[in-house]
């Protein structure tokens, strides 16, 4: 089973926030293919099905973002899943909004959701679709431009940013991309 975890900050407060858009586009891309993320388990919310004849757990942890590593590392324990079937879909801050992009491996650039998926994995080495949301264009603290709610323009592309996460998912789930 690939196990495909979409990172977020639960609740209707941070729903519509840049650091949101993993959870965004993981449910997008779950609902055009009818899979009902709707099951409470392992610190998650989550719902399986089928992906181009691969059977896929969708999984958006609830822990907060700085926090996912401990929904991730459940899940993979619970269904006796290797790192090797992972793949976190996050926000990322070095590249531009509308920009995405695969990565297997290496560091974790500052964002907490991935080292804490490294810390209680015990290693880097895992897949991640990179969803670009900019660095903010003023002197705003990436923290703040991070939670908060994408602009009206950028609502209207994410659209495009699903599309083209989703063609990369699939792209992955059946092997055409190598570590």
């Amino acid at each position: 089973m690939k196990i495909i975890a979409c990172l977020g900050n639960p609740g209707k407060k941070y729903a519509g926030n840049r650091h949101n858009v993993g959870m965004i586009v993981g449910m997008e891309i779950a609902d055009k293919y009818s899979i009902v993320i709707n099951k409470k388990e392992h610190d998650a919310i989550m719902g399986n099905g089928v992906i181009g004849g691969f059977d896929c757990l969708f999984v958006l942890p609830q822990t907060y973002m700085n926090n996912s590593g401990i929904a991730v590392q459940k899940v993979l324990s619970y269904y006796k899943e290797t790192h090797e079937n992972l793949i976190v879909l996050h926000d990322e801050i070095e590249l531009q909004f509308g920009h995405v992009k695969i990565k297997f491996g290496g560091g974790h650039k500052g964002h907490n959701g991935i080292r804490s998926i490294q810390q209680h994995l015990g290693t880097p080495n895992f897949y991640r679709i990179r969803i670009g949301v900019g660095r903010p264009q003023d002197d705003t603290p990436v923290a703040s431009y991070v939670l908060s709610d994408f602009s009206a323009e950028e609502k209207n592309n994410l659209q495009q940013l699903t599309a083209t996460a989703q063609s990369i998912l699939v792209q992955w789930l059946q092997g055409h991309i190598a570590s």
